[in-house]
């Protein structure tokens, strides 16, 4: 499996996509910025600027049942901003 996980689409990242040139992606926690450029690249076969990364901890939950309060926690991840060259644009619905 590659670097990049899964693309990013909210309303958030679809606003600074159209307003900005940026892209969001979840990575692998061990990649570094050069990793994921270069994987940018050669998946979508754009020119990468800049690459800003994130790392999100896991939140705790809690919920209430019938047999009692269940605990759990989520996953921990990596995610990359990542800034195209002008006129560079990714299309993620291409393939469905």
């Amino acid at each position: 499996m590659g670097i990049i996980m899964k693309p990013v689409i909210t309303e958030k990242m679809t606003a600074k996509s159209d307003a900005l040139n940026q892209y969001g992606f979840i990575v692998d926690k061990n990649a570094n910025k050069i990793q994921i450029k270069l994987e940018v690249e050669e998946l979508y076969g754009v020119q990468v600027l800049a690459v800003n990364t994130m790392n999100y901890s896991g939140k705790s939950k809690s919920r209430f049942t019938k047999s009692g309060v269940i605990t759990g926690k989520t996953r921990a991840f990596k995610k990359a901003v990542v800034t195209l060259a002008e006129g560079e644009t990714i299309d993620f619905f291409s393939n469905i």
